[in-house]
């Protein structure tokens, strides 16, 4: 047995097996999504037609005008796959001094975030629905977020489709150049590989420190959703991870 083929036979700590597997992963470009055709509900297409015009940003390949777009300027969160909007609503209402600009690419979860905005009058709600990564690159200035939101990403449990899981080293080094020094990069997932990658590859990022050891408690910001309830009665254990972006 030669020694590569002795290291291969010793147990791997899982956060190194993670980060390597993450290392591995290919090309960071591909699509860590796939748009599905969702059936939109009448509430969620009425209220895409009527406040879609108001509250739903173009993509545009320049800086995002806060001012305009928000009319002020407040701390800004960014929160990336947002689904049926819930959690942003419930943050937004929390918060109201702070702006959330909410990134999703499927139609009915957009369509229900802005019911909600509508439902609870919330001013300080705008979502693009596009390619996250490209609306992070040409839309959001560096050093500008007071936070960064990845709540419950698509785990792609398969090995083969690992390579899309979205949070992978060259994404996340954006998403730190991106947060203002104390900025929280606040990501969760019911999936424990997963998890264990998060905290891997957070964990390599120079520009970020963990708020914690490990893994962390959900902090109060984050609200309890009725997708995250139904998996604790069955069991799913759900792991956040906060990471702060260093004073530099």
């Amino acid at each position: 047995m030669n020694s590569s083929q002795a290291s291969d036979s010793l147990p791997r700590d899982p956060a190194q097996a993670a980060l390597a597997d993450s290392q591995r992963a290919g090309d960071w470009r591909l699509r860590s999504f796939v748009v599905r055709n969702g059936r939109m509900g009448p509430g969620q297409a009425r209220a895409l037609a009527e406040l879609g015009p108001a509250f739903v940003l173009p993509f545009a390949a320049q800086l995002l005008d806060q001012q305009g777009a928000f009319g002020r300027r407040a701390p800004l969160v960014v929160e990336i796959g947002f689904g049926m909007g819930v959690a942003t609503a419930a943050m937004a209402e929390a918060d109201p001094q702070t702006d959330y600009l909410g990134i999703e690419v499927h139609p009915p979860g957009v369509g229900a975030l802005l019911r909600l905005i509508g439902q609870r009058s919330l001013g300080n709600v705008r979502i693009v629905s596009h390619d996250a990564v490209e609306v992070l690159e040409s839309m959001i200035a560096p050093a500008s977020l007071a936070a960064v939101h990845v709540f419950f990403p698509d785990p792609w449990p398969k090995k083969r489709h690992n390579k899309r899981r979205l949070l992978q080293q060259p994404f996340v080094h954006l998403l730190a150049t991106r947060l203002a020094p104390g900025g929280l990069l606040h990501c969760a997932t019911d999936w424990e590989p997963y998890a264990e990658q998060m905290l891997a590859v957070l964990s390599s990022e120079p520009a970020l420190a963990n708020t914690g050891a490990g893994f962390a408690e959900r902090p109060a910001h984050r609200p309890l959703t009725k997708f995250e309830q139904r998996g604790l009665v069955r069991g799913h254990g759900v792991r956040d991870l906060v990471f702060r972006k260093r004073d530099v």
